[in-house]
């Protein structure tokens, strides 16, 4: 099992720039790639952003070019999303995800065997 913690949402306005944050534990010895997604209300969850676990390969939902950036830290199991310039149409609750699958890129949820809780990100006008 892996387990997922994120953080680093909060209220912020539009334009400003947010980290979050998520940390595996547990056997993340299979983890092949980690992404992003968000869920706003009445919405379905979405993808946002992948990586693999070990290379450089990253791959952006179009929402994101450009303003969004996916960072891993592999000796602190920690994933990031950088996000700058950001827009009311970001509010939402951001979950992270890991893939013992090596497939790629990895957009869709149901390639996903692991999640965190979620955190809120809520940008104002």
């Amino acid at each position: 099992q892996v387990q997922l913690v994120e953080s680093g949402g909060r209220l912020v306005q539009a334009g400003d720039s947010l980290r979050l944050s998520c940390t595996a534990s547990g056997l993340t010895f299979g983890i092949k790639n980690m992404g992003w997604f968000r869920q706003a209300p009445g919405k379905e969850r979405e993808f946002v952003a992948a990586a693999r676990w070990f290379g450089g390969m990253t791959h952006y939902a179009d929402s994101g070019k450009g303003r969004f950036t996916i960072l891993r830290d592999n000796a602190k199991n920690t994933l990031y999303l950088q996000m700058n310039s950001l827009k009311p149409d970001d509010t939402a609750v951001y979950y992270c995800a890991a893939a013992g699958s090596p497939l790629w890129p990895v957009v869709t949820t149901s390639s996903y065997n692991y999640w965190g809780q979620g955190t809120q990100v809520t940008v104002s006008s």
